[in-house]
């Protein structure tokens, strides 16, 4: 599936994403609940100040003392007591709004983090069993938009916006009460104004979705570039590639910025629009209030106080307008992030699999085809057979399906048509965890992790005992290596294993398979790239790595595979000649002799 192909087909079926994403939710809900509990008192004190207006105008300016009863019993509170208590009031209601802000926003950042690290895991865990053919398919860039910056989006941006829409919800109400113990009349019109300010919200939100979706794709494209211009650093400077790097770089950057203002074009004006709403229902208020002040309706105090809350009622509501825009973004990002988690690796274990213990009898190959892309077959009614402990050696021109070959072993991909069976079994019947626990590759460019030389030869075998550690160091030729290193075995290789040489890096690979000690071993061009001293100490690691074992080997260089107990001829993908070294160099005008003599006389040419 490709990645770029997005749609998030489901980012306006609200309901349906919440619930996909309540299980992340789950195991933080006392929390997530707690931090809207608070949300509510944080936004419902947003009304004290403009409560407090009616009883300072009417009482402290105009200079009366409240008078007011109380079971049975009649109290007095001095005007100019009352100077003193509401605003020291409003400080205390301040300071306590303060800190539930504080607490509010803690218990809303932990709990985001955490449905965001359980999405994030979760995610990765599908990652890691996807097919070869989904990394083929797509980019690096793409795969870390997807898989990093969406969950970002969803997990942290829905906890922190329901809190932010609670906590503005409830200030709006608070006003709006406040508003209608001053006076209903006014209050009407200022609800009725409150709801035609909403209207431009629901107009833009399908273009934040497309939007949205085309920030992801330039997103990954820019990732890749990185990438890209990161992994082939030695490419783009061999090949004066500078300007091209960044004139991709531009070209997708300009694209994200177009992309991002055709949005803001659409998005700004609400702001005004919602400013020029409020402002005549402001007009309209203050025009109508003067004239229930006129006539006794209403005291100053209270007008005082219904002013302020109107103007205060402003800010929760474009606050609202701009949570509920960045909300149907973060729907989006959640539609695509649970687009992710149907996404299914083709290659699965069949339904009750066997598991694979060792290897007794020969690996067959029977009418096997294969195909990357439909109709255009890379291997075509291959038929083999390899028996234990022999050595087969596959040669042939570029792209004739060499590597495909030892791929299918592995069950990188599956066959198009036909099988390969192991000791009689379909390998598609075997798990693939026992298939491959049984196979040890050797590519021609190994990857090595960022760590310990250590740590990346355990990765073959991670309960190998020390004595089977030294074993695989010493039949890989690496002691001397380890001599040179600073911290030797413990030495940090660094990312991709980059401080190391070809030919050590190699050796770290060869040790890494030899402490897995499986009964089949692939070699997939394991000399190819190395220079001729390098090939030669690789070749005597490899040779004790083959003892007792199955082996594939993938050649380029002909001469390594001639002790091979076969050697077969793969051409477009059909096995054409199969024999020893001997047998075919006596076929005339045989691929293999053909191939054989090319290489001897430029071998002939270089000395």
């Amino acid at each position: 599936m490709k990645l770029e192909a997005t749609t998030a087909r489901d980012s306006f079926n609200y309901l349906k994403l919440l619930a996909k994403i309540y299980p992340f939710i789950k195991p933080y809900l006392s929390r997530v609940i707690l931090g809207f509990l608070i949300a509510i008192p944080v936004g419902l004190l947003d009304g004290v100040v403009a409560f407090s207006l009616k009883p300072y105008m009417d009482y402290v300016v105009g200079q009366k003392n409240l008078v007011f009863s109380f079971l049975n019993h009649t109290y007095l509170i001095p005007y100019s007591l009352m100077a003193l208590m509401i605003p020291f009031g409003v400080i205390i209601f301040a300071i306590f709004q303060g800190l539930l802000r504080y607490l509010n926003g803690y218990l809303t950042d932990w709990t985001s983090q955490k449905i965001t690290n359980g999405v994030k895991i979760a995610l990765f865990n599908k990652l890691v069993y996807m097919d070869a053919s989904f990394y083929d398919e797509n980019s690096s860039g793409v795969i870390l938009a997807r898989y990093l910056s969406d969950p970002d989006t969803a997990s942290t941006g829905i906890v922190n916006n329901i809190k932010t829409i609670l906590s503005s919800a409830f200030g709006a109400l608070s006003l709006i009460a406040v508003m209608l113990y001053s006076s209903y009349k006014l209050a009407l019109i200022g609800v009725l104004v409150l709801c035609i300010a909403f209207v431009p919200v629901a107009i833009i939100r399908k273009r934040v979705k497309e939007t949205s979706n085309k920030n992801m794709v330039l997103g990954g494209n820019i990732a890749t570039n990185f990438n890209e211009t990161y992994s082939g650093n030695r490419v783009v400077r061999a090949y004066r590639l500078e300007e091209r790097q960044k004139k991709i770089f531009f070209n997708n950057i300009q694209k994200a910025f177009n992309n991002n203002m055709s949005l803001l074009k659409r998005a700004l004006w609400m702001s005004p629009l919602m400013y020029l709403i409020a402002s005549i229902g402001i007009a309209i208020v203050l025009g109508y209030g003067t004239h229930l002040i006129s006539k006794g309706y209403m005291s100053a105090g209270s007008f005082a106080s219904f002013v302020t809350s109107l103007l205060l009622l402003y800010k929760p509501v474009k606050t609202l307008g701009n949570t509920l825009t960045g909300v149907q973004n973060i729907f989006v990002a959640m539609g695509r992030v649970f687009e992710l988690f149907e996404i299914e690796p083709v290659l699965k274990d069949s339904k009750n699999p066997l598991i694979m213990k060792g290897f007794k009898d020969s690996i067959e190959f029977n009418n096997v085809y294969f195909e990357y892309e439909k109709n255009n077959p890379v291997i075509k009614n291959l038929n083999l057979k390899v028996n234990k402990n022999e050595t087969l050696a596959i040669v042939g021109n570029s792209g004739g399906g060499k590597s495909t070959l030892a791929n299918l072993i592995s069950r990188f991909y599956d066959v198009t048509k036909g099988s390969i069976t192991i000791d009689g079994v379909d390998i598609r019947n075997y798990s693939l965890d026992s298939l491959r626990k049984n196979i040890a590759v050797v590519f021609q460019d190994n990857f090595l992790f960022s760590g310990s030389i250590k740590e990346n030869i355990l990765m073959g075998n991670y309960s190998a005992t020390t004595d089977e550690l030294n074993e695989s160091i010493k039949a890989a030729h690496l002691e001397e290596v380890l001599k040179h290193l600073p911290d030797g075995i413990d030495t940090i290789i660094g990312e991709r294993g980059l401080t190391l040489s070809g030919g050590q890096r190699q050796r770290v690979a060869i040790a890494r398979a030899m402490i897995k000690n499986a009964p089949i071993v692939i070699l997939d061009e394991a000399t190819s790239a190395l220079d001729n001293k390098s090939e030669a100490i690789v070749q005597k690691a490899l040779d004790n790595l083959m003892k007792n074992k199955t082996v594939f080997i993938i050649a380029h260089r002909l001469s390594t595979i001639k002790n091979a107990s076969r050697i077969i001829f793969i051409n477009e993908g059909e096995l054409v000649e199969s024999g020893t070294h001997e047998e075919l160099m006596k076929i005339n005008n045989g691929c293999y002799k053909t191939l054989y003599e090319t290489q001897f006389k430029k071998v002939e040419v270089n000395v």
